[in-house]
């Protein structure tokens, strides 16, 4: 029976899975399986490269093997998998029932502005079951996009385009089962097209769509929204990019800016976007896909160190009537060196989640909104914050991205929003990705680096610096080769070096993946509590150039190390660091949002400080000899864990272990 199970459901399809591993003697999951995903991950992408239209080659042994280290993995990594990819929506039959209704009310969102809405929806089914649910759809008209079948065992028709969400019919009503009627309350956000709902029987796997409700729509779809400001390429200038669905033959995008209460400018912006072509792969380019919209950028030059400025996103029409968004403000960054209060916050890892209960978040990315609704209440007291890598987890499913930057748009609009790349944004194979992982859905890094704006050479590497006031930031990119010769390495080492310390004392290293040290399970069982050649290859410039902090995502959790160099503590740990630099601490903070990972048991000598739980770090530089270190848990926002250095800039020039010059007798 296992050679045909892909005609079966997925719970049919792991039982044969689960059975052939034990006719084997192999455990489920096992810590080599575990260690041999990206192996086998890369095998499959190589093999699937030649095969014919039809599956008949999965009697090859070999290639059933890898189908099953592809399950194998997406249950043994951390992060769980996109909500939406466990819809086998291109399996959807077409079997509309008169007799079942649904609808949605108000027809009509946003007539006061608002970006954002409720929306109630109300439907019967008369044979109810408790696996029928509510799928959301933009466009509206969704229903119309069939797709040819991809393999000789799909009928047609196939519909090929995947939710934006959705909820089991069931969710907070008891008695659906009886009585077939249902309520809900579902959030929707303006996506630059209307909406849809529809109800399906069939469950997630073999979706019968029976119903189609009325459509909704924003009164303005193609608003300017969600701006993100994040650092420009000098210390003066701030960037804000937002989306619309204006391309620029429609109208001209400008931002509205200037000094609170001061004269008001206008600044052009520019436009990007991308269309399914620009994908890797499925689900980007097939069920996943939806239109990104327009990207537009703007930046605001020679603003005047800590000054509060104000700004709205505008569009001028042909006729001359302008478009505009809401009113923002922003504080202008630091003059370089200045010695004043200046906070950032470092996190990884967050994802989105959404607040009316859909897309089953709560096993996805369940402290997503905990996070994010901590820094809201936080943000009069942040300067900056800085997301390394692993965004949104679209991995693929294109609406995913708006859904995120319609999340984190009250932090993004008032201070800058710094990312970074990880392997959910960027890996695909045979696309110049370090690893040949299928993390990114097919994504391979095109609407990371077009929704946000990095102040990078080339916007495709991801690697960059970016000074804040006391603070050098080195941004490295994990998902292109790091190590000695690259392109990377170079950049690392130039950012490390170039750093002027008596303007800024803190150099801060941050990457998604662990380059230094983390006792999470999963490198545990590798034996390097690292990604491979990670500190070998970048531990002599940390310690050469005195890294006070590295920060790290990609695990799920909080850890912290003491000043360690060679994997030996070079002092002890503590809460507090006085005196000269002795080597670089290092701080795992990917406990942003997504599902939590596990540590080894056992105790490393190292590893100071250790918390299986949701949470994110927070820098504050006083001054230039003094800063503050805090982790905080994102169910509360209270500190469980914090460290302070005092240390002089003249400290810092200073000598230390490895870090000056080799001299001779001779010298």
């Amino acid at each position: 029976p296992i050679l045909h199970t892909w005609s079966l459901d997925a719970v049919a399809l792991c039982t044969h899975i689960i059975k052939l591993l034990s006719f084997l003697g192999t455990p489920f999951p096992s810590p080599e399986m575990v260690r041999n995903c990206r192996s086998y991950a890369s095998f499959c992408t190589s093999w699937s490269a030649v095969l014919p239209g039809s599956f008949r080659l999965l009697e090859e042994m070999r290639l059933w093997l890898v189908v099953i280290w592809l399950f194998v993995c997406a249950a043994a990594l951390p992060g769980g998998e996109q909500p939406l990819s466990r819809i086998a929506i291109e399996n959807t039959t077409l079997a509309i029932d008169d007799s079942v209704h649904i609808k949605a009310s108000p027809l009509v969102l946003g007539l006061k502005g608002e970006n954002s809405e409720w929306v109630e929806v109300e439907f019967f089914h008369p044979n109810p079951s408790d696996d029928d649910w509510i799928g959301v759809f933009s466009p509206a008209n969704f229903s119309g996009a069939i797709c040819d079948p991809e393999n000789e065992w799909q009928q047609p028709p196939v519909l090929c385009t995947a939710p934006i969400k959705y909820q089991f019919a069931k969710f907070k009503n008891d008695g659906y089962g009886k009585s077939g009627k249902g309520y809900l309350k579902l959030q929707l956000i303006n996506q630059r097209e209307d909406f849809s709902f529809a109800l399906f029987s069939g469950g997630l796997l073999k979706p019968k769509l029976i119903a189609v409700s009325n459509k909704v729509t924003f009164v303005n779809p193609k608003a300017p929204v969600y701006p993100r400001l994040a650092q420009g390429k000098s210390w003066n200038e701030m960037t804000v990019t937002w989306t619309s669905g204006y391309d620029i033959k429609e109208a001209v995008p400008f931002v509205e800016w200037g000094e609170k209460a001061g004269r008001q400018f206008l600044s052009p912006a520019g436009t990007l976007t991308f269309d399914r072509n620009s994908m890797c792969g499925a689900p980007a380019r097939t069920v996943g896909w939806r239109h990104p919209g327009y990207i537009h950028t703007s930046y605001l030059k020679d603003l005047w160190p800590d000054s509060m400025y104000t700004y709205r996103l505008g569009h001028r029409l042909p006729n001359g009537t302008r478009v505009w968004s809401k009113s923002y403000s922003f504080k202008a960054s630091p003059y370089p060196g200045q010695d004043s209060l200046q906070r950032v916050v470092i996190f990884g890892d967050m994802g989105k989640a959404e607040a009316d209960g859909s897309n089953e978040y709560n096993n996805f990315q369940p402290g997503s909104l905990n996070t994010t609704n901590q820094i809201i209440r936080d943000l009069d007291n942040i300067d900056m914050v800085v997301h390394i890598g692993d965004i949104c987890y679209a991995n693929g499913y294109l609406s995913q991205w708006d859904q995120f930057t319609a999340q984190i748009e009250p932090i993004a609009s008032t201070v800058p929003y710094m990312i970074g790349s990880g392997n959910h944004e960027r890996d695909w194979p045979g696309t110049g990705s370090f690893y040949g992982n299928l993390d990114s859905g097919g994504e391979c890094g095109v609407p990371a680096q077009t929704v946000f704006y990095t102040p990078a050479e080339n916007r495709a590497n991801f690697w960059y610096a970016t000074d804040y006031g006391m603070f050098r930031f080195c941004i490295a990119h994990t998902e292109e080769d790091w190590r000695p010769g690259t392109e990377q390495y170079k950049f690392i080492e130039h950012c490390l070096s170039s750093v002027d310390r008596q303007k800024q004392p803190w150099l801060i290293f941050l990457a998604h993946r662990v380059l230094g040290y983390s006792s999470n399970s999963y490198y545990g069982f590798e034996g390097t509590f690292e990604e491979p050649m990670g500190r070998e290859a970048l531990q002599e410039l940390w310690q050469k150039y005195k890294v006070d902090l590295a920060f790290y995502g990609h695990v799920h959790n909080y850890e912290r190390t003491c000043p360690v160099y060679q994997s030996q503590c070079v002092v002890n740990a503590s809460n507090h660091y006085s005196g000269p630099f002795q080597a670089t601490t290092h701080v795992v903070v990917g406990g942003a949002g997504a599902s939590l990972s596990d540590f080894i048991t056992s105790k490393i000598q190292w590893s100071h400080f250790r918390d299986f739980d949701h949470g994110f770090g927070k820098l504050t530089a006083f001054n230039h000899s003094s800063l503050l270190f805090e982790y905080k848990k994102s169910r509360d926002g209270n500190v469980y864990d914090h460290f302070t250095i005092s240390r002089d800039y003249r400290d810092v020039l200073a000598c230390s272990i490895d870090n000056c010059p080799r001299t001779s007798l001779a010298s």
